[in-house]
């Protein structure tokens, strides 16, 4: 026999619920038209977040910029904020990638870390098959998938948005563009021929060269150009003091108003401990160039004073030296270089190679041989540089290899022998014969273009040191 469940009785009588079901009621209206404090609070502070001035947006996207520029994360100002997959993937799609156009058919992209000419194109709302077609229609069309990070490409799009134009530069003084036309795109090349300007600059040293050359402007090209041209007559590795001064006139490249380059030196002047060696830059009627002094003496020596640039003297030529390795009194005929392994050796003179090969303690070591009177040895190199060889002939300034510390060595250094009729002499004390000075023929050609650089640069300085007065 069964039996059915018994109803319980109600907790409370009907009218207790009614009241409360009523009461309810009117405490949710309530909350709808007169908010919590808190609640309030808080959108407004959200409101505030979101709403901030242009500026804060501006510098906002500064920061978000160089993070992407150096792939190093940061903190979002609303890291607070949780936000979906989707949600950053509709904001990444709304932010704009194309820049401001000139036009409503121009566009300009700025390559990205990452992008191929095929994400560019699609950035601009060109199909995959516009690439194909780019790229089929020109050999050199190649060179647009060469991207740069940070270079900018030009599109130009027709009303019904197919390619019309594709510009890109490449450097200050060379553009490349597409150009669609009856056949299909045709590829066009624009060089711009810069304008060549003189500049003037003045130095003191007061610490090393390539510093001080860099305080008063010039590059390090320039810097290793000017030690060149007074490379016969100063060892810029032991010679150089501080207060030694410079002045250089010089070509500048300009294009489109903005300096993209150097040219040569013309004229310039160093001053070291109190000597003031002077050298002008002249082409004769041959098309040859060379530095010479004012007064129209080459600046040219049969041999440079320094076969490696900028380095340490790290041993002197002396006939009772104690040998580093061999611990005992062993003359050293020569000069020792100190400098980084791999630095440039140069040939200290025109000549021909009599060994480009190993030599006893010496190592890798290249002898040459100038005229009948003169001979000069390098020693310890790492490696000899190309087509340098025994029987070979080489010209002064050339490369011959490269600083290294084969044979008894203990570090990287440049062991640098001079003979003169086989009897060995100290490179550093040893006179340097002349090159021939300027031809008479030419003498008045000369001074026509030697006096008025100097006298500019007289000019040029005497309006310095009175500003620098003022």
């Amino acid at each position: 026999m069964t039996t059915e469940p018994s109803k319980a009785p109600p907790l409370y009588p009907k009218t207790h619920l009614l009241a409360a079901s009523g009461i309810a009621a009117l405490l949710s209206l309530a909350l709808l038209v007169f908010p919590s404090s808190d609640v309030e609070a808080k959108r407004t502070s959200l409101s505030l977040d979101l709403e901030s001035p242009v500026e804060q947006l501006t510098q906002d996207q500064d920061a978000s910029d160089a993070q992407q520029a150096t792939n190093t994360p940061t903190e979002s100002p609303f890291a607070q904020i949780e936000s979906t997959p989707e949600d950053t993937q509709q904001a990444a799609q709304e932010q704009p990638v194309v820049a401001a156009a000139k036009s409503p058919q121009h566009r300009e992209v700025i390559v990205s870390r990452g992008d191929t000419l095929s994400t560019l194109f699609e950035k601009v709302g060109l199909p995959a098959a516009a690439v194909n077609e780019v790229l089929a229609s020109d050999k050199q069309a190649k060179q647009f998938t060469q991207l740069k990070h940070g270079q900018k490409l030009e599109f130009e799009l027709t009303p019904d948005g197919q390619l019309n134009n594709l510009h890109t530069r490449l450097s200050d003084l060379e553009s490349i563009s597409l150009s669609k036309g009856a056949k299909g795109f045709a590829f066009n090349r624009i060089t711009t021929k810069p304008v060549m300007r003189s500049a003037y600059v003045h130095g003191v040293i007061n610490s090393s060269l390539s510093q001080s050359a860099a305080r008063a402007g010039l590059s390090h090209s320039m810097t290793m150009d000017m030690a060149s041209v007074f490379g016969y007559d100063i060892d810029f590795a032991q010679d150089i003091r501080q207060g030694d001064e410079f002045d250089v006139i010089y070509e500048q490249k300009v294009a489109n108003g903005k300096v993209v380059g150097t040219g040569n030196i013309l004229s310039a002047r160093f001053t070291n401990r109190g000597k003031t060696y002077t050298a002008v830059r002249y082409t004769n009627k041959q098309g040859n160039s060379s530095y010479y002094t004012a007064d129209g003496n080459s600046m040219r020596k049969a041999f440079i004073r320094t076969p490696v640039d900028f380095a340490r003297i790290s041993s002197r030529f002396s006939m009772g030296r104690k040998h580093p390795i061999l611990n005992k009194i062993r003359a050293h005929k020569g000069v020792d270089y100190a400098a980084p392994r791999g630095t440039p050796i140069k040939a200290a003179g025109d000549g021909k190679v009599l060994l480009a090969g190993r030599r006893g303690g010496y190592g890798n070591t290249v002898i040459i041989q100038h005229g009948n009177t003169y001979r000069t040895l390098y020693g310890h190199m790492q490696g000899f540089a190309k087509g340098v060889k025994t029987g070979g002939n080489v010209k002064q300034g050339q490369v011959i290899g490269y600083i290294g510390t084969t044979g008894l060595s203990t570090g990287p250094h440049l062991h640098y022998e001079f003979q003169v009729n086989g009897v060995h002499v100290d490179p550093l004390g040893q006179k340097l014969p002349m090159a021939d000075p300027i031809a008479k023929a030419e003498r008045a050609r000369f001074m026509q273009q030697s006096q008025p650089l100097m006298a500019r640069m007289d000019q040029e300085r005497s309006t310095l040191l009175a500003s620098a007065k003022r």
